[in-house]
């Protein structure tokens, strides 16, 4: 299992589409306050379906609160700012992926707090601005929960759907 934690996540489809994604994944949701929602918004509800009973998912006063109550192996925060591409980490098990709002990503505070090896870019196109959180989320979450090549020829699983 590995973590998601979104700081102060700001529109309720994209938070319910994650919880979604957390749910069929299992990994853990964390939430960092404030939220630009209600937990009961039906937009919420609408991209999380009824996913929201299966999540596991937690929200927090601040980020040092979730980190605290969390035994994690590294922090990876993703920012458009950063150099290294994810696709060349190795994440682990418990390994934390930190993503900032939808509107101003994550806080310089939070970003400096976080090694430089582990400040991680979704490549993207040159003249591109941003990707949605949700897909940011589920781009990364593939990553992490996709078997190998070996992996898939050991179970017999097809290599592509």
């Amino acid at each position: 299992m590995f973590h998601i934690i979104l700081f102060n996540p700001e529109i309720p489809p994209n938070t319910g589409n994650i919880m979604r994604l957390a749910a069929n994944t299992g990994t853990t949701l964390h939430l960092i306050k404030p939220l630009g929602f209600n937990l009961n918004d039906n937009t919420l509800k609408r991209a999380g379906l009824d996913y929201k009973k299966d999540a596991d998912f937690f929200i927090y006063d601040n980020l040092d609160l979730c980190l605290k109550s969390i035994n994690f192996n590294e922090i990876y925060a993703f920012t458009k700012f950063a150099k290294k591409n994810f696709s060349k980490v190795s994440f682990k098990q418990n390994d934390c992926l930190l993503f900032g709002s939808e509107t101003s990503g994550l806080p310089d505070d939070v970003i400096k707090q976080i090694k430089d090896t582990n400040k991680l870019r979704i490549p993207m196109v040159a003249k591109s601005r941003s990707l949605n959180l949700s897909n940011s989320v589920a781009i990364t979450c593939l990553l992490y929960t996709s078997p190998s090549p070996r992996d898939r020829q050991k179970s017999r699983m097809p290599s592509s759907a």
